[in-house]
């Protein structure tokens, strides 16, 4: 039986990456820095992500990788140790990496970073995917203390449009590539069904959560005060944050595609739907 490693089980991806390879009867292999607080499925084994370990690359046939670290440093060694163990590799990108730009020619730390472990992916002569997905679903989460807490959402650029995208769709996507034939050069843009604004969003929250939620919009200065306020929010990434937002904002709008359907052959789910699934965590009742 094929053996599958996956990078950042207990991520909002990597978990579900795990789960469904567990699901299928593949034999999966995860990686956490706690093993004993994973809580994967039964028969999920767990490993520290030291890949120089005894066993820890044992008849793995490929290998789901996400980029934890905030640097592109470990990059070299990660993906020489896999190459000689492994046959194929999945990364799932991120940072707004510009496909064909070499990493210094990025348009942020983050992208440059990906870049770095996407190049050194292709070059590594392993069979590779690159998964460039979306903006998260679960990145409206960051809202959840406000609409706990009242009936609106405070922030800048609620015109900015996103095709948010579920989880578990790129997980989906993931265990497609890993486990079918087909996929080896192929990078897959991944959205959700919608375009929608950061204050549609809010909209269809509230009404999953059966609470009508509206948009405040705030000025920069604003935004920039209230997240150095937010103790939980780290000061070193709200410039980032929010010039990343400028540059999107700038950007023509975005565009749905149709990865998630074509490979899974499943229709991408829509935010409505996983605001409902996680309407407690917004203040409404689970459905």
């Amino acid at each position: 039986m094929s053996t599958y490693l996956v990078f950042g089980a207990t991520g909002n991806v990597g978990r579900r990456v795990a789960e469904r390879l567990a699901w299928s009867g593949a034999a999966v292999r995860a990686t956490s820095r706690n093993p004993e607080a994973a809580k994967l499925p039964h028969g999920v084994e767990v490993i520290t992500p030291d890949l120089t370990a005894p066993g820890a690359l044992d008849d793995v046939e490929g290998a789901f990788l996400m980029w934890p670290f905030h640097s592109g440093d470990p990059a070299r060694p990660i993906v020489d140790a896999l190459k000689r163990r492994v046959r194929r590799v999945v990364f799932m990108t991120g940072g707004g990496t510009l496909p064909g730009l070499a990493p210094d020619e990025q348009p942020n730390p983050v992208a440059r970073w990906h870049a770095t472990v996407e190049r050194l992916i292709e070059q590594s002569g392993m069979e590779w995917t690159v998964l460039s997905p979306s903006t998260f679903m679960a990145n409206t989460l960051w809202w959840s203390t406000q609409t706990k807490a009242g009936d609106s959402v405070r922030g800048a650029f609620g015109s900015l449009a996103m095709t948010p995208v579920h989880e578990d769709d790129i997980a989906a996507v993931a265990v497609h590539a890993l486990i079918e034939p087909g996929h080896a050069t192929h990078r897959y843009t991944l959205t959700g069904p919608e375009v929608l604004t950061q204050a549609e969003q809010v909209r269809l929250i509230g009404q999953a959560i059966g609470r009508p939620l509206h948009w405040q919009e705030l000025t920069l200065e604003q935004e920039r005060a209230r997240l150095l306020a937010d103790p939980g929010f780290p000061d070193d990434f709200i410039g980032e944050l929010l010039d990343g937002y400028a540059t999107m904002a700038a950007a023509p709008r975005p565009e749905v595609t149709s990865a998630v359907p074509d490979i899974t052959g499943t229709p991408a789910t829509t935010l409505s739907a996983w605001a409902a699934e996680h309407a407690a965590d917004f203040g409404g009742d689970q459905r």
